[in-house]
């Protein structure tokens, strides 16, 4: 049987013109969204989920590109840019008879969920990301050889071509050397959830791609015009990360604080699969979010 969040309903959604995103629902109350990291789908949120569907409408998609959603051929820009992705996020909200929501999201979800939060200020009540800095941060504190742990990055900004043949040639080894170099507790994937990793990103080599390419081109583009226009995130905004400050040579609260001015940044222990590693205090980060 394939994993599922339990007690979750799924459905498909569709958010954009010829785009359906795979949707798991559960719970009741005020809406929360759930958005993934790579190189995951929906199932990260499993603990973290159920735990807040006791007392809130979850909401778990695969993003656009990923998992069982729709994979869109990459025949512009803004096909995988994260305002494009932010749209589907609302989208779906919307669909699902929601006009406000809070946000979460844990690596590139945190990115769209970033998006989003600038972009549709009236919509996000409150907002969390995941082991991240902003786009056009994260692009300015590589350098040197201690950009070498971002190398899939620099491999996936090139042109469209050899990055995805690449990939495709020995998707499995690409996509477990992440799933094992990032975490801190390697029983926190068991091998059924990680067989629905390998698999879904096996199929979505290109879209995965599309999504990286994003952010080096177009990505950066709308974050620049951000800053320059002074556009910070208005609600309440959590961040929980890593200390990987110290080894790449920046102040992560200091960079995150440029961008909200109601901000609690906080760092964990666990490795970088932090709502599979931690759920109970990633869970508990996202209820002290909602009460602020």
């Amino acid at each position: 049987m394939t994993p599922s969040i339990p007690g979750f309903d799924y459905q498909r959604v569709d958010v954009a013109d010829g785009v359906e995103l795979n949707v798991a629902v559960g719970g009741s109350g005020t809406p929360l969204v759930l958005l993934h990291g790579f190189p995951q789908t929906h199932l990260m949120w499993r603990h973290v989920a159920a735990d807040l569907a006791t007392d809130h409408t979850v909401i778990c998609p695969d993003l656009r590109g990923y998992g069982d959603s729709d994979k869109p051929a990459e025949d512009g820009p803004d096909v995988y840019s994260k305002r494009t992705m932010a749209e589907d996020t609302l989208a779906l909200a919307h669909t699902l008879g929601h006009e406000r929501i809070a946000l979460a999201g844990h690596d590139r979800g945190a990115l769209v969920a970033f998006r989003a939060g600038l972009d549709h200020p009236d919509a996000i009540t409150h907002l969390a990301c995941l082991d991240v800095l902003p786009t056009l941060n994260m692009w300015e504190a590589l350098h040197g050889v201690q950009a070498a742990v971002g190398f899939h990055l620099y491999l996936m900004a090139q042109p469209p071509g050899l990055a995805e043949q690449m990939i495709q040639n020995s998707s499995d080894a690409f996509f477990s050397y992440f799933l094992d170099i990032w975490a801190n507790d390697s029983e926190a994937v068991p091998p059924a959830v990680r067989q629905v990793y390998l698999d879904a990103c096996r199929a979505a080599v290109p879209s995965i791609v599309a999504d990286y390419r994003a952010s080096a081109g177009i990505d950066i583009e709308h974050d620049r015009a951000d800053r320059a226009a002074g556009r910070k995130l208005t609600m309440p905004v959590s961040v929980l990360q890593q200390d990987w400050g110290a080894a790449l040579g920046y102040e992560a609260a200091a960079l995150w604080g440029a961008w909200a001015d109601d901000l609690n940044h906080s760092t964990v222990s666990c490795g970088h699969f932090m709502a599979e590693e931690a759920p109970e205090t990633i869970a508990k980060a996202l209820r002290d979010l909602l009460a602020r």
